[in-house]
């Protein structure tokens, strides 16, 4: 139950920024919100692949995407500031951060998981619940839509020829995201140095560990 509700939480926080930036006339990075419930079966699909018993306690600290929230903005930048304006809340701790748009996954996938900690406040008192958050473009988020659906399609055994043709997409999503981040910064005046050490900054000011994508094992985005 936390769990269902620790997506609502984290939503609403979200929606609250947007109904913001809207009044005040101010940038809105946030394009689009989604939350998810992981199923039963890929719970447990996922506890047999890492060998984690079946103790509750067990399974909070280590399956970190049972509640899971994504947010698709227009612009890399866009994702950093996301990312600062939710890591910045005082009742919000980050677990964990993988950033695979600094270092996209082998096969090409990108896009930055920020597994959060927040509490959900029940009748009982308030329960402190994982939440993996995902933040991408509209670009990472088609493509990921698309590698989800040919994983799915062939269940994980993609032809080479398929990977291949996944790798080459990514690459050029990116450089697409690149280009329209040099015209959003055109347009907005901006220097595109100051917003990538924004970016950069946005991730060290949490304080916190974060794992790089150069660590991660396995070459699809699913989980």
């Amino acid at each position: 139950m936390p769990y269902k509700f620790a997506i609502d939480e984290v939503t609403t926080r979200l929606n609250i920024l947007q109904e913001e930036f809207v009044h005040t006339g101010e940038y809105n990075p946030i394009e689009h919100v989604s939350g998810r419930l992981k199923d039963p079966d890929s719970i447990m699909e996922k506890m047999q692949r890492r060998n984690v018993s079946g103790d509750l306690s067990a399974v909070r600290s280590e399956i970190t995407d049972i509640a899971g929230v994504r947010v698709v903005c227009s612009f890399i930048s866009d994702v950093y500031r996301v990312f600062e304006l939710i890591t910045s809340q005082d009742d919000v701790s980050v677990h964990t951060v993988k950033d695979y748009i600094a270092r996209p996954k082998e096969n090409g996938y990108r896009s930055l998981h920020v597994i959060l900690e927040l509490p959900v406040h029940l009748s009982s008192g308030p329960v402190k619940t994982l939440v993996e958050l995902q933040i991408r473009t509209i670009a990472m988020d088609f493509w990921a839509s698309l590698e989800h659906k040919i994983y799915y399609k062939y269940d994980r055994e993609v032809p080479d020829k398929l990977l291949g043709g996944l790798r080459d997409a990514a690459e050029q999503a990116g450089q697409l995201d690149a280009s329209m981040e040099w015209l959003h910064i055109a347009i907005r005046g901006g220097d595109r140095g100051v917003l990538v050490r924004r970016s950069t900054d946005a991730l060290l000011a949490s304080g916190q560990k974060f794992e790089r994508a150069a660590l991660e094992s396995g070459n699809s985005s699913a989980t």
